[in-house]
């Protein structure tokens, strides 16, 4: 089935430098849009994804695009050199709430540059300690902290009518309906939100439907065209505006109001959320009810890793890199935020960046993924769970055409080698690349068109066979191994098949996922789409094939073979659930952290 993980906007670069190295950048064409489009006069955020420019809005002019030159520079001092204790200082500052925005926007601008490729950069002294960039001290986690609820309990939990806010593609909302349908089993009414494109999908599983904005075949577009950063020219602002106004817009109506079928009355009692949604946790607060935030790849800070869409190679910036990914997300969708905050949820706007490290984390989280694959670190606490991967079972009621029955019957076991939801650039080259490295592997392929258009074939070959939609859980159990773009649902389905896996990842946390494939034994080192090539694959595919990558790959999903990642989302909603006072309001949660566009994250 076509997937994606186009799970977030760019990438933040940092970078390991030595005592005293500075650099300066002037921003492109490209930035002046990025920085025209965040003052745009609607008051809207900036962009579809909110990874913007860290120039303040009201030095750039809304009404024009400038061409480089030295204002937009983003200067890292006035002096060519830096002590590491100035350094400090200044990151430190990104942690403290009582900074004005625009203080905190020079502080960027000191701090990063925004490079050519969508990156941000940011300098980490060689020698620093993670205590003097502001890193506040974390509780070790301890197991005994989880309190987990009982079958018993759960079936004794009074019916709640529960939304479900999921933006991204068909591999986000997949977990989230099985999550939707255990809620149902024990007696919850659940309504699904997403992109129309998919309600078919949603009313078939049983739950119900109600449509958000945007078009995940627009979205995925633009983030593998900009690689989720900065649009490529000024026609194509005001299509990546009006694509997250929409879905910032369609949220309230999403909570509160009736079905648009049946016209059957609605009202959430509590919220689960993803983070592409962006509005979510303001829309929980007007309405007074609980969110649990469900996310397939890291938001929370910690120190053993750093975030995602980060590039930091030295742990002493790991915490940082989480809140630097904060604040330039909060920068670029601040206005839009607030101007329906005023308008449509009647809230007083919010002036300073609570990030990660602030008032949300009242705000319950859940991880869906492997603790095998990722085990939860020490420093997140028990509001915290990492749940395991949440499986939706289409296997069962798959029945697949003869001919690709006949050909998988017909030979060994192939590889498959898809991208999911992802465009590809040139679907010809590609398609011409992973057929000749088959070739010289001497293996058999299947290919998945997906949304790309690959696996066209000049003449058929009877070593290739190309698909479309079938059901990665079924699919991968008839595979070798598996070489995608790095979905967290697509690695899920690859390793639960025992599959060893190559990832190509495109952008977002695709490169996270394809490095915690090849530490864990289960595949090479992954292959970035911009250097896919044909000796890489064929090394991969050579890579994947030998005995000991098997070995790691079906030790580890015996290892996932207990784990019941649904069951596992559900008792941890419940668990943080507040309590349920007779003719009383639920607990209020504060909108806290506005989270990124992590946009097809499974």
């Amino acid at each position: 089935m076509p997937e994606n993980n186009a799970t977030s906007s760019g990438e933040v670069t940092v970078k390991e430098v030595t005592r005293g190295s500075t650099s300066g950048s002037e921003l492109d064409s490209k930035e002046a849009v990025a920085a025209s489009l965040s003052n745009n006069s609607s008051g809207n955020a900036s962009r579809n994804f909110p990874r913007v420019n860290t120039l303040p809005p009201d030095i750039l002019s809304s009404d024009k695009f400038m061409p480089p030159s030295s204002q937009f520079k983003l200067e890292r001092s006035k002096t060519e050199s830096r002590h590491n204790n100035i350094f400090a200082e200044e990151a430190a500052q990104i942690f403290d709430d009582k900074i004005p925005i625009k203080e905190k926007l020079s502080l960027l601008k000191r701090i990063a540059t925004v490079k050519d490729d969508g990156t941000v950069e940011f300098e980490v002294p060689g020698d620093v300690e993670p205590q003097a960039l502001g890193v506040r001290p974390q509780n070790v986690y301890n197991e005994l902290d989880d309190d987990p609820l009982d079958a018993a309990e759960l079936q004794d939990i009074p019916p709640l009518q529960i939304v479900i806010l999921i933006v991204g593609t068909r591999g986000d909302v997949q977990p989230f309906i099985a999550i939707g349908k255990r809620l149902q089993y024990y007696g919850h009414r659940v309504r699904l939100a997403t992109h129309s494109n998919f309600k078919e999908f949603v009313l078939t599983a049983g739950l119900e439907f109600y449509p958000l904005g945007g078009d995940p075949k627009i979205l995925a577009g633009y983030m593998v065209k900009n690689k989720g950063f900065l649009p490529s020219g000024p026609s194509e602002i005001p299509v990546q505006r009006n694509q997250l106004k929409d879905i910032i817009h369609s949220l309230l109506p999403a909570c509160k109001e009736p079905d648009v079928d049946t016209g059957i009355p609605f009202k959430a009692d509590a919220i689960i959320a993803n983070p592409p949604a962006y509005g979510h946790t303001h829309v929980a607060e007007a309405m007074k009810v609980p969110i649990h935030v469900f996310f397939t790849m890291p938001w929370t800070p910690t120190s053993e890793f750093p975030h995602p869409l980060s590039r930091v190679k030295q742990p002493a910036g790991y915490r940082l890199s989480y809140q630097i990914v904060d604040t330039l997300i909060w920068l670029g969708i601040r206005d839009m935020i607030n101007d329906v905050r005023k308008k449509k949820l009647k809230l007083r706007p919010v002036t300073y960046l609570s990030g990660s490290q602030g008032s949300d984390a009242d705000v319950p989280y859940g991880y869906i993924w492997s603790p095998h694959l990722v085990p939860k670190p020490k420093d997140w606490g028990p509001k915290i769970d990492v749940v395991g991967f949440c499986f939706l079972d289409l296997a069962s009621s798959y029945e697949p055409p003869e001919s690709l029955v006949n050909w998988l019957n017909g030979g060994t076991k192939p590889i498959y080698i898809g991208f999911g939801s992802l465009p590809v650039q040139d679907p010809e080259k590609m398609t011409k690349v992973i057929v000749e490295a088959l070739e010289i592997t001497g293996q058999r392929g299947i290919i998945n068109k997906g949304w790309g258009g690959l696996g066209n074939l000049a003449e058929p070959k009877d070593t290739i066979y190309s698909l479309d939609n079938v059901p990665h859980d079924w699919l991968f159990l008839q595979c070798a191994a598996v070489v995608h773009h790095g979905g967290a649902g697509t690695t899920a389905a690859g390793l639960k098949a025992a599959c060893p896996t190559t990832i190509v990842p495109f952008f977002g946390d695709q490169p996270f996922w394809g490095e915690r494939v090849h530490a864990r034994g289960v595949g090479p080192a992954p292959i970035p789409i911009d250097e896919f090539s044909l000796p890489k694959l064929v090394d991969a595919i050579k890579f994947m094939l030998e005995p000991k990558v098997k070995e790691s790959a079906i030790q580890l999903a015996k290892a996932m073979e207990d784990e019941d990642g649904v069951a596992g989302a559900v008792k941890a909603f419940f668990k943080h659930l507040p309590c349920r006072k007779t003719e009383a309001e639920p607990t209020p949660v504060p909108s806290g952290f506005f989270l990124s566009k992590c946009f097809g994250c499974s």
